[in-house]
């Protein structure tokens, strides 16, 4: 047991030089460019699902939060917002690049989850046409609570004030914990139990894994995603279920929903509907046989 351990904890550690470069990389991209993806989410209209579909893609926490705000306004559709939600990748990139995966697979799992999130959107916004009012807005405005702080950041969560060297840093940090403690204990129930017996029991039950990960994904922090494509990789979880978790993954997304939008009810339809879309998106690629 005591290498297991050991032997998890050197393999987070080569994980390191990957995580910063990659986080430091987004925050550049964010500082960059994320007010004027923001705006355009805000400006998109009825192409909203396109743009809420193809920015979400970009795995850091000011799009969803921006978009729960501007949801909870009445700036944007709930088209949109589905979009955003569905489309966000959460860690799921950053744990692919600094695991080296192939470019292939990862090109392909992002446009799959944009593919998905920008469907769903048009679907949902031809379906409800009717466009949110902003009485539930608790915290004012959504144009003057997103000028004043960009979403997210004025819960200081992101420190976007503190340059990118210190967030991404952080990031880093937060993420290598996780991938830590995720990897000893599945490095230790694969000892305990044996990779043969948890890989028969999470692959060949696709409906039932689709179900599991989705409420996984439902949970508001970064371990969720960090979790289900750490199990992908592991080859103890399929295509289906990982995509089903990370579809009704929002990241922080929906907790930042459930504070600035008064109706909880509406919240909860929503949270409903990721996950009902997640699961019914994973259990249908099991079925048809697709592979990345």
């Amino acid at each position: 047991m005591a290498d297991v351990i050991m032997d998890a904890c050197m393999d987070s550690l080569k994980l390191l030089p990957f995580l910063f470069i990659t986080y430091l990389l987004m925050e550049y991209i964010e500082h960059k460019m994320g007010e004027h993806s923001k705006r355009s989410i805000e400006k998109s209209g009825r192409i909203g699902p396109l743009i809420g579909g193809l920015i979400g893609v970009f795995p850091q926490c000011g799009f969803s939060a921006a978009a729960a705000n501007l949801y909870a306004g009445g700036v944007i559709t709930l088209g949109t917002l589905t979009a955003v939600f569905l489309s966000t990748s959460d860690e799921m990139l950053p744990i692919l690049l600094s695991e080296q995966a192939a470019a292939a697979v990862i090109l392909k799992l992002l446009a799959m989850k944009a593919f998905i999130g920008i469907t769903a959107g048009f679907i949902i916004d031809i379906t409800i046409r009717k466009k949110k009012t902003s009485e539930c807005y608790r915290y004012g405005s959504a144009r003057e609570e997103y000028e004043d702080s960009g979403s997210i950041c004025r819960h200081g969560q992101c420190g976007c004030e503190k340059g990118i060297v210190r967030p991404a840093l952080g990031h880093t940090l937060q993420i290598f914990f996780f991938i830590t403690v995720i990897s000893v204990a599945l490095n230790g129930v694969i000892y305990l139990a044996g990779e043969n017996f948890l890989t028969g029991l999470l692959l060949n039950r696709p409906v039932l894994g689709a179900v599991i990960a989705g409420l996984v994904g439902l949970i508001p922090n970064c371990a969720s995603s960090v979790i289900l494509t750490q199990l992908y990789l592991e080859g103890l979880m399929g295509l289906g279920a990982m995509m089903a978790g990370l579809l009704a993954g929002t990241g922080v997304g929906l907790l930042v929903l459930f504070k600035v939008n008064a109706s909880v009810k509406e919240n909860i339809r929503i949270m409903v509907l990721l996950y009902a879309i997640g699961v019914c998106t994973g259990i249908a690629l099991d079925v048809l046989g697709i592979a990345v």
